[in-house]
């Protein structure tokens, strides 16, 4: 298993940590960013991270790998490629997340979601409702990067490379706004 600070070194050589004002997928501000993507373009890593999570899995009978488009979909096919079962991940359809492009999960199979990152979990619940909409049981949440300090609770196993807490505030409360600092880029 990767130790913490092999998974930070990891991270930080590869630019995931960003400081700045950043708005965030769910409306609020934060100081820093973690962007999984920067680490995810560099196969060796992927393959280490991946391999460490799909690890913490194993013992359970799985189906599938499920993931939000787009931040997940590396990671839910690399992780089951190692497990040796199917990739899956879905897409928002009118605002709501969903299988398309032929994707089916039958009624049953155990089903294993997972995300690059989370904050307030949203993107998993919803991915977990659409596994449950199908008859499929959630038998699990993966994630790379926990933002929220491990407060997220999903009613299933879940396992988590990298749990940090991230400070967060609501555009109106956010102090980097009062004091006029400019958004940064993700890029």
């Amino acid at each position: 298993m990767l130790e913490q600070k092999e998974i930070l070194e990891i991270f930080r050589e590869t630019k995931v940590i960003r400081e700045g004002h950043f708005r965030l997928t769910s409306g609020r501000h934060s100081r820093v960013v973690m962007q999984c993507a920067q680490v995810l373009q560099y196969p060796k890593f992927t393959e280490r991270l991946c391999e460490d999570l799909a690890r913490r899995f194993k013992g359970l009978e799985l189906h599938a790998v499920i993931a939000p488009a787009i931040g997940g979909i590396i990671v839910a096919y690399e992780v089951a490629k190692i497990l040796g079962i199917r990739a899956l991940f879905t897409e928002r359809e009118d605002g709501k997340m969903t299988l398309k492009r032929g994707f089916i999960l039958e009624e049953d199979e155990n089903v294993l979601v997972v995300e690059d990152v989370i904050k307030t979990g949203g993107s998993v619940f919803e991915v977990m409702d659409v596994v449950r909409e199908h008859g499929a049981n959630v038998c699990g949440v993966g994630i790379l990067v926990d933002r929220s300090g491990g407060k997220v609770h999903f009613g299933a196993k879940k396992e988590a490379l990298y749990t940090t807490e991230v400070e967060t505030w609501e555009p109106e409360h956010c102090p980097l706004c009062h004091e006029e600092v400019p958004f940064s880029t993700r890029r």
